[in-house]
């Protein structure tokens, strides 16, 4: 069991390094292990896009020698036929002898029918090895196929007194270097990043990834921009044609601010309102999900966090608490109510605390 352990920690870690680059599909982790020596005999993960599968790559790495070996993997390989011929089918064809295989996939398509195949042809089939670090790093595969949407990892950051903004127009800085690294690479393992045209006004973010050699891992920008009151002289709509936004906004919004974006290279997605006037964030997640997204992560500031809480559409918070206090003149709270009860709830649970620097970061994960 040590030994399994080992090789599925890699298969994970090899996984985990592709998350934000292959969606619409989940980024697999495979290993291909000869029995008895323990030698490692081929490595692969899911390839930016999609595809291959990490299965097969592992497979072809290793070759002959795979026959009779066992093969480690995160997720249940599929079964079915896309754009590729089904996982089972290489793994079969390499004569593996022993599929380890960390959760079943959950996608109606797979569902148990991978993991069937393989023992109907005589492969000896172990699941549920580190299940609970499988589910966290599919979990937005997971909740697409089951909820239809991407999963969402909301992101505030928040003064030891509980303020993410001053009283006054100046942007208050709140973390440090080693906790601004931390959210870089957050950004560079999600399909794209969300916020509020309130964020997008305020800050004029470039919602990029600046970690020394992962400029290129900088993912989709969506903007929540229900009236279009997006500028085109902002970051965002200057450099959409090098990186690239989506704007979410409803039949409300104005015609020539339309055109003036798109001029740009800047994408338009007209969605319903709901009754306050405003995109309607289910349907604007479906939508999402709709295009294969499957991993969001928010960097809004409080009344999207809150929106999203009331709608239900959190999977997992973090929290990174900065060491210095606003003060007595105060300014807007980072948490906003409907935020506040969901995550005192039994809804979540305090997951991880992590010391980026002098900062703190706890993240909350969704139960279930």
């Amino acid at each position: 069991m040590s030994d399994d352990a080992t090789f599925m920690r890699l298969a994970l870690a090899l996984g985990r390094r592709g998350l934000g680059t292959t969606w619409p599909n989940p980024s697999v982790g495979a290993v291909v292990v000869e029995p008895g020596t323990d030698r490692i005999l081929g490595t692969g993960a899911t390839a930016p896009g999609g595809r291959p599968h990490g299965e097969p790559l592992a497979l072809a790495e290793a070759g002959a020698a795979a026959r009779g070996a066992t093969l480690y993997v995160t997720l249940e390989p599929c079964s079915h036929h896309g754009r590729t011929p089904p996982c089972t089918d290489a793994i079969l064809a390499a004569g593996i002898a022993r599929v380890v295989s960390a959760i079943e996939d959950p996608d109606a398509r797979v569902a148990g029918r991978g993991h069937a195949r393989l023992r109907a042809a005589g492969v000896a089939v172990e699941t549920g090895l580190m299940r609970d670090l499988a589910a966290r790093d599919h979990i937005g595969h997971i909740t697409r196929v089951t909820r239809g949407r991407p999963a969402v990892h909301l992101k505030l950051a928040r003064t030891r007194d509980g303020f993410c903004a001053g009283a006054g127009p100046e942007r208050l800085r709140i973390t440090g270097p080693v906790a601004d690294g931390a959210v870089h690479l957050w950004r560079a393992h999600a399909d794209a990043i969300l916020i509020g045209i309130g964020t997008a006004r305020a800050d004029d973010p470039s919602l990029t990834v600046r970690l020394p050699g992962l400029g290129a891992r900088s993912p989709l920008r969506i903007v929540v921009d229900s009236h279009l009151m997006l500028s085109p002289a902002s970051v965002l709509a200057r450099t959409a044609r090098d990186t690239a936004t989506l704007v979410l906004t409803t039949r409300s919004a104005p015609a020539h601010a339309r055109r003036a974006l798109e001029a740009l290279g800047v994408e338009i997605a007209i969605l319903p309102a709901d009754v306050t006037g405003r995109v309607e964030l289910p349907t604007a997640l479906a939508h999402l999900g709709e295009r294969g997204l499957t991993r969001l992560c928010s960097e809004g500031g409080p009344r999207l966090a809150d929106a999203l809480a009331r709608a239900d559409l959190i999977e997992a918070c973090t929290l990174v608490t900065g060491p210095a206090e606003l003060g007595p003149a105060g300014g807007l709270k980072a948490l906003g109510p409907d935020l506040t009860v969901a995550l005192a709830s039994d809804a979540f649970r305090l997951a991880e605390r992590l010391q980026l620097g002098p900062d703190e970061a706890a993240t909350y994960e969704r139960m279930s």
